[in-house]
């Protein structure tokens, strides 16, 4: 035989010259979710080792992430229910913890990138991602409130925004938004083939966001749809984002590679809440060895093509790492 593919695996020293990619705590992006009140750390049941912190706390966890390498978060508000209405106007409401705590974090932290969540059902008494009327989500009303939701985020001191309702037209309404107001540095990255998936459930147990009545089926995409993910990033594109985003990651493998075939933007992967707990869970009952899971779902993620990875396990991949 001419060819032996196995004498480049034979030792650990010739498989790490030869690997084709590679992890880096660069790469990442660690989801955190916010609460109020003081010295509290409230566990999420369903994500093991995932927790609600409030701010002072928070810091503290930031802090210790920074110091593993991590230098990119994105805060995630829970809302009581006597804090949200129709319209989600404690969203923009200068005086909300959610904005006070962006602008302690980029105060204490100057270095590190900080995104935000930009989407209605933190702060909807209906947990839709948009204006609810007769059961109908209203599209271009929801505008008005995103782009309110947008500015006082980038007032507050967020780096980028993560518009994550899939309204028809929001990168382009929110990037005029900032534009006009002086925020031309504020990036967007846009939540551009989000699924309507069956994966996102312990999150919406940690933001305690289900939406009231119905599904999110009317402006998430359909799982079943490949192409469609194309006009969303052509739109995307065309109306000012500076990152195009799949949701959720490992499902949408094919998604991620073609986007990062179609596009010279920066591709950015989240993987998942439910990807995680899978993750978790199994390990918790000895089915499979978690370290080894968790390290091959993100490298299956940054092969398919994602340049950047919202991950639950960015912390823990970091402690491996350091």
């Amino acid at each position: 035989m001419q060819r032996r593919p196995r004498r480049n695996r034979k030792t650990q020293a010739i498989r790490n010259m030869v690997e084709e990619t590679r992890l880096s705590v660069k790469d990442f992006i660690f989801p955190m979710f916010l609460i109020d009140g003081v010295n509290q750390k409230i566990p999420v049941a369903s994500m093991p080792g995932i927790y609600r912190y409030s701010l002072d706390l928070m810091l503290y966890e930031i802090e210790e992430c920074v110091n593993l390498g991590i230098m990119a978060f994105d805060i995630f508000p829970a809302y009581p229910e006597n804090k949200k209405d129709k319209y989600a106007k404690e969203s923009y409401n200068p005086d909300t913890f959610y904005l006070k705590a962006i602008f302690t974090i980029k105060q204490k932290f100057p270095e590190i990138a900080l995104m935000t969540d930009v989407a209605m059902d933190p702060y909807s008494s209906d947990g839709h991602d948009g204006l609810v009327e007769e059961g109908k989500i209203l599209n271009d009303e929801t505008l008005d409130i995103l782009g309110k939701m947008s500015l006082a985020q980038a007032q507050a001191g967020a780096d980028i925004l993560g518009p994550s309702d899939m309204m028809d037209g929001r990168v382009g309404y929110i990037r005029e938004v900032l534009d006009s107001n002086g925020y031309t540095d504020v990036s967007i990255m846009s939540y551009t083939a989000k699924y309507a998936s069956a994966f996102y459930g312990p999150f919406r147990d940690a933001l305690d966001s289900a939406p009231k009545h119905g599904d999110k089926k009317t402006y998430q995409m359909d799982p079943a749809n490949y192409n469609e993910a194309l006009i969303e990033a052509d739109l995307d594109t065309e109306e000012g984002a500076d990152f195009l985003m799949v949701k959720p990651a490992l499902a949408y493998l094919d998604v991620i590679r073609l986007l990062r075939d179609n596009s010279n933007l920066p591709i950015a992967a989240y993987n998942v809440s439910g990807e995680y707990a899978m993750v978790k869970a199994s390990a918790e009952r000895g089915w499979i060895d978690g370290e080894r899971a968790m390290l091959e779902s993100l490298l299956s993620i940054k092969r398919a093509g994602a340049n950047i990875i919202l991950s639950y396990f960015a912390k823990e991949f970091a402690m491996l790492n350091r």
